[in-house]
């Protein structure tokens, strides 16, 4: 936990010149039934020791919504 959120999945994880930018989501408000948790889309960015220097949530969604917004 970073936030005190379950972290439902690693979405992505990219190097760069500082270190890594990894994209998480995370369960923001569970629900019943679970198809309509809300689940919300994560960039950190981290320094080349490890350590967190960017956090932002950046989209939300319910579960259920398997469309990706940026298609």
């Amino acid at each position: 936990m970073l936030i005190g959120l379950e972290i439902e999945s690693t979405v992505s994880a990219e190097p760069n010149a500082d270190g890594w930018r990894v994209t998480l989501e995370a369960i923001e408000k569970k629900a019943i039934p679970d198809s309509l948790d809300i689940l919300a889309v994560y960039e950190t960015m981290l320094d080349d020791k490890g350590k967190v220097s960017e956090f932002k949530r950046v989209r939300m969604r319910k579960r259920i919504d398997t469309d990706d917004p940026e298609e």
